[in-house]
């Protein structure tokens, strides 16, 4: 039954999954001649009981004397006239923080260590099939940063007014219209590379300057104060706005942080694995009798456990439906999983990162005089699952364990087929993650296989290890001025931050840093 939500402006309908939207306005509503579709999502949860998936819409209606509402953005001019400001990473944050920048005529230097998107591609496949890694170009670093290999989705939870910016930009510059409303908005891999190089296009179209290939290595400061950045080569670029958006990967810039004493604190992340599964099998699990139908398309699904005595979540994140798991390290030595599909979401595979979280203090032992704790537990677990890769196979191919063998401490003697382009080679995850880890997962599986029957499955394999979940450190900055306490001139920005969890809050963030830049620059 439809009804009109005066708060929200607009009706709100829940259909079943293959009637019409518009055939179902023609019939109740004659008198309205435009629609907006405000937002859209799927309700699957009773389909494996046999009962029909429904979308729930949320619409605003005119009528032939009604206008839809305007929601567009307005962006006022504004005069600079110092040196440009400089952002240090070209992911989400950075884009988004130049092109809000851009609209207000605002340019500006963005230096990014990787290179541009559609050559990141041929050194990513090298890693994949030979191992040969670029520490400066790979799945994390270069144009579109992290999230550009990594599925293109663009979930949040985040509340935030820019989100319709974010999302109006991506279909602007090429993303399916319905990226607007879709409450579960995907890109795919393959989609989100074109869209990103033509936000770049239109940043040089308004004065921006990219540097790529180039790392920033040092914070340039006098006494409390950020006046530019250092570049690998030794050159050095003057600035007294430095937004930092490197992502949470670039771990050497945390270091140089560490050095100048900018203000850090702790921040809690998560450490696990990336389980796999037939698609079908997950499918059928999610969507039971509905789960060959089209316009569902491949299922998803979202875990939670909480333990009450040690206080501690295991969760889902990152679930890539019709997906692959990748390879995703950017030092040598070390190994790190994640996930991604396609925009058509059509791999015979399923896969979502099983993360434990792990307390800043308690379990890494954060403090004043160990700052990068949770960096370190990180490294410590990505260099041991090398090791087991390196002293089983070649240290390319990634560790693996079935959920059975896992549950019942056994290696695997075979592992099934799955979507690694490296390859899986067999390891107990005991050798790679600490025994609070494998505790809390091992307890969270048997939760899971009770909320989605088939879970626990011979099909189904570990891969380890999901380390990079989120930042291990947060950069202080103020709640207003988004500048930080400790140095003046510093805007830290996104995932690597600490303020992030994805190329959609990410692109908020830098849209929030900007406007706030903004705020303070404005007469």
């Amino acid at each position: 039954m439809a009804k009109f939500t005066r708060d929200l402006g607009c009706y709100q309908f829940t259909l079943n999954y293959d009637e019409s939207l518009e055939d179902y306005l023609r019939k109740n509503y004659p008198n309205y001649h435009a629609h907006r579709i405000l937002s859209k999502s799927l309700d699957a949860r009773k389909a494996n009981a046999g009962q029909k998936p429904t979308f729930f819409y949320q619409v605003e209606l005119a009528t032939t004397h009604q206008d839809l509402s305007d929601l567009s953005f307005k962006f006022p001019k504004i005069f600079w006239s110092s040196e440009l400001p400089i952002i240090v990473g070209a992911g989400p944050a950075g884009l988004f923080c130049a092109l809000w920048l851009a609209e207000h005529g605002i340019a500006s230097r963005i230096i990014e260590r990787g290179d541009e998107a559609s050559r990141r591609m041929l050194k990513i496949a090298r890693y994949w099939r030979y191992g040969e890694l670029d520490s400066d170009s790979n799945v994390c670093f270069g144009e579109g940063g992290a999230g550009l290999y990594s599925d293109g989705k663009l979930i949040t939870r985040v509340k935030s007014p820019y989100i319709k910016y974010v999302m109006r930009k991506f279909v602007e510059f090429g993303a399916p219209p319905d990226t607007e409303y879709l409450s579960d908005p995907h890109l795919g891999s393959n989609k989100i590379r074109s869209i990103i190089s033509k936000i770049s296009d239109f940043l040089r179209s308004r004065g921006c300057q990219f540097y790529f290939n180039t790392q920033v290595v040092e914070l340039l400061t006098l006494k409390n104060e950020v006046v530019g950045v250092k570049l690998q080569d030794g050159r050095k670029l003057e600035s007294d706005h430095v937004i930092l958006a490197t992502g949470h990967s670039a771990k050497e810039i945390y270091h140089d942080l560490v050095d100048k004493k900018v203000e850090l604190a702790a921040k809690n992340f998560a450490v696990g694995v990336r389980v796999e599964h037939p698609r079908a099998l997950i499918d059928k699990i999610q969507h039971g009798v509905f789960c060959e139908d089209q316009i569902l398309g491949a299922a998803r699904y979202r875990l939670s456990y909480h333990d009450e005595t040690t206080d501690k979540g295991t969760y889902s994140f990152c679930m890539c439906p019709g997906g692959y798991v990748l390879s995703s390290t950017t030092s040598k030595n070390s190994l790190v999983v994640n996930g991604m599909s396609n925009f058509a979401r059509n791999s015979p595979w399923s896969n979502a990162a099983l993360v434990v979280s792990v307390d800043a203090v308690k379990d890494a032992k954060f403090s004043p005089t160990n700052l990068l704790a949770g960096l370190n537990f990180i490294e410590d677990v990505e260099a041991r699952a090398f090791a087991a890769s390196k002293a089983n196979a070649s240290g390319r191919e990634l560790p693996a364990q079935t959920i059975l063998d896992f549950l019942s401490d056994k290696k695997s003697h075979t592992l099934p087929k799955n979507s690694s382009p490296s390859d899986l080679v067999s390891v107990e995850m005991k050798e790679i993650l600490p025994p609070f880890i494998l505790n809390h997962l091992k307890e969270a599986l048997k939760i899971f296989q009770k909320k989605m029957p088939g879970f626990i499955s011979e099909k189904g394999v570990l891969i380890a290890p999901e380390t990079r979940t989120s930042s291990p450190v947060r950069i202080v900055r103020d709640l207003v001025t988004m500048e930080s306490p400790s140095h003046k001139g510093l805007y830290p920005s996104g995932e690597g931050a600490g303020y992030a969890g994805g190329i959609t809050s990410a692109a908020v963030d830098g849209v929030k840093v900007a406007q706030a830049i903004i705020e303070k620059i404005k007469p």
